[in-house]
C-alpha cells in the first residue's frame, strides 16, 4: 500500500474479530471496549458461522462512539481446499443466513460429540455437557474442548491440546462441516453483504486465489497476521488488478492462543468507505454468472 493511502487516513479499523459467540475468549462488549481504548473508528465482528454477537456489540458501541460492521466468517471448501469467506455489512436477520447458521450449529454439536467419544476411548474422560457449558451461548468448537482438556489436567496448554489430540490428522480430529465456497458467496450476497476471501496467503497458493476470484468475490483480506509485507503488497496489487475491494484485521480470538492483538493489524477507514459504496449494488447478476472452479 502506498503512503498516500495512509496520509488521508480518517482513522483505523480492525475488520476481523472473534468473540465468545464462536471461538473467541472475550464477549462482544469486551471486544468493543478494547477497540475504544485503542481509539479505533470501526470494527467488524466476524465470528465463525455465527452472528449472535453482533447486536450486543452494536449496543455497546453506541455508547462508545465506535462503528460495528455486522460480519461473519463462513467455513467453506473448494476442490478439497479449506477456504474461509468473510461477509461484511450483512443483514444478520436474513432468514436464509440464519437457516445456515442453525445448520452449522447442529453440525458443530455432532462434531463435538464425535471428538469427545474419541477422547474418551483414549482414556481422557470429558463430558459433552462440560464442554457445552464452556461454549455458553456460542457455537461449540475445538477451542472449547482444548480448554476442557487443560482444565481437567490432561494437557498443560492450548497448543498442546491441538498438537496431541485435536489438530488436523491427530487422534481425536474430526473434519468440520463446510458448505461450498460458491454457495457461501451467494449466501452473503443474498444477505445484502460483501464477500471477501479471508487470509488468502495463509493456506492457499497464488493460483488458488486467482481461481477463487472468478466466483464473484467482492474483495480480498490483504492485511492479516499471517501475511508478511511481500504478501500484503502482492494481494493489494492483485485486488487492484481485478477491481476488488480490500480489507484487513487482526483475526483476534483473545489471549488463548497467543493471537495477534486487536489493534495491531488495522486498515485505514477509507477502505471501509469504499466498501460502503459497494454495499447497495445488486449482486444478482453476478450470482447468475458464477464461474465454476
Amino acid at each position: 500500500m502506498d503512503s498516500k493511502t495512509t496520509e488521508k487516513c480518517l482513522g483505523w479499523a480492525d475488520l476481523h474479530l472473534h468473540t465468545n459467540r464462536s471461538d473467541g475468549v472475550f464477549t462482544p462488549t469486551e471486544i468493543v471496549q478494547k477497540a475504544a481504548e485503542l481509539e479505533l473508528v470501526a470494527i467488524s465482528i466476524t465470528d465463525h458461522d455465527e452472528v449472535g454477537g453482533i447486536e450486543e456489540a452494536q449496543q455497546a458501541a453506541e455508547k462508545l462512539g465506535i462503528e460495528v460492521i455486522p460480519g461473519i466468517e463462513l467455513s467453506t471448501s473448494t476442490r478439497q481446499l479449506d477456504v474461509h469467506i468473510l461477509g461484511y455489512f450483512i443483514n444478520w436477520h436474513n432468514q436464509e443466513i440464519l437457516h445456515y447458521i442453525r445448520l452449522f450449529q447442529q453440525e458443530r454439536l455432532k462434531r463435538a460429540e464425535k471428538i469427545v467419544a474419541k477422547l474418551n476411548s483414549m482414556g481422557l474422560k470429558l463430558s459433552l455437557d462440560f464442554i457445552l457449558e464452556k461454549a455458553g451461548a456460542g457455537s461449540v468448537g475445538r477451542p472449547h474442548i482444548a480448554d476442557a482438556l487443560m482444565e481437567e489436567g490432561y494437557v498443560l496448554s492450548y497448543d498442546e491440546a491441538f498438537y496431541k489430540y485435536l489438530g488436523n490428522g491427530k487422534p481425536a480430529y474430526e473434519p468440520k462441516y463446510k458448505i461450498s465456497t460458491v454457495d457461501a458467496v451467494r449466501l452473503i450476497h443474498r444477505a445484502q453483504g460483501l464477500a471477501f476471501l479471508a487470509h488468502p496467503g495463509m493456506d492457499l497458493s497464488n493460483e488458488d486465489v486467482t481461481q477463487l476470484i472468478k466466483i464473484g468475490l467482492d474483495g480480498l483480506e490483504i492485511l492479516h497476521p499471517s501475511h508478511n509485507e511481500t504478501k500484503i503488497n502482492y494481494f493489494y496489487q492483485l485486488a487492484l488488478k481485478n477491481n476488488l475491494l480490500v480489507s484487513g484485521g487482526s483475526d483476534y480470538h483473545g489471549d488463548r492462543k497467543g493471537n495477534a492483538t486487536i489493534g495491531n493489524y488495522n486498515i485505514p477507514y477509507q477502505f471501509v468507505i469504499e466498501m460502503k459504496k459497494a454495499v447497495g449494488k445488486s449482486r444478482l447478476l453476478v450470482n447468475q454468472n458464477f464461474q465454476k472452479i
